[in-house]
């Protein structure tokens, strides 16, 4: 399984982005999928998160300005962030909890991450 993030950039103070994150590979069932950011010297910290129902989760510091959404039929998520702020830059990350085969237990995978910078 592997994880393709893209879709960063450099914009500026109250504008917008959307990245993807697309799962590839064999697998029997993705269960969730989250974006989380890490900034220099933080901690990385979960932005959002959409189950396989559906259900979606924000951090309050992004909530009503990122949107996740998923595409089932490619196995993609997406996160339109808009309003963008200058604290928003960050490294982004996707990482999708998935289970390889109906009789065994899920996984984490990692996407390599995809930077996006909010100049003032």
């Amino acid at each position: 399984v592997q994880l393709q993030a893209s879709g960063g950039g450099l914009v500026q103070a109250g504008g917008s982005l959307r990245l993807s994150c697309a799962a590839s590979g064999s697998f029997f069932a993705i269960h969730v999928m989250q974006w989380y950011r890490q900034a220099p010297g933080k901690q990385r910290e979960l932005v959002a998160t959409i189950e396989s129902t559906g259900y979606t989760h924000y951090a309050d510091s992004v909530k009503g300005r990122f949107t996740i959404s998923k595409d089932n039929a490619k196995n993609t998520i997406y996160l339109r962030m808009n309003s963008l702020k200058p604290e928003d830059t960050s490294v982004y990350y996707c990482k999708a909890v998935i289970s390889l085969r109906s009789d065994r237990p899920p996984y984490d995978y990692w996407g390599q991450g995809t930077l996006v910078t909010v100049s003032s």
